[in-house]
């Protein structure tokens, strides 16, 4: 199992917006908080650095990827939190349908359609 660290800029700003795309909150400390959708997730952790987050880059496969898309409505989220708008989930020229999300402290997120 792979599980990044990924920053927060406010952490429980953080949280709150993961769990509104339907991350569950697993263990929860003041530095840490494991993230999980279905088996895969990530650590998120209180600590910030613009540079770092500003040029992550994190890549989620979801099986019905359309479907999580209107069931977790990232552009109200993204309105709610104050992010930047994120992108629907498109075909693109490598072959891929993927949607972009950006979280409050600016880690991007590409969010792929899972392969059959």
């Amino acid at each position: 199992m792979l599980r990044p660290f990924v920053p927060a800029k406010d952490y429980d700003q953080s949280r709150q917006f993961y769990e509104a795309l339907g991350f569950v909150a697993g263990f929860a400390g003041d530095r840490i908080t494991v993230m999980a959708i279905g088996d895969d997730g990530f650590l998120l952790q209180n600590f910030y650095q613009q540079d770092l987050a500003e040029n992550l880059v994190i890549q989620l496969s979801i099986p019905d990827l359309a479907g999580w898309w209107q069931r977790h409505e990232p552009e109200r989220v993204a309105e709610r939190f104050g992010t930047k708008a994120p992108s629907r989930p498109a075909l693109q020229p490598w072959g891929l349908v993927v949607g972009f999300l950006h979280d409050p402290s600016g880690v991007l997120w590409h969010l792929t359609e899972a392969a059959a």
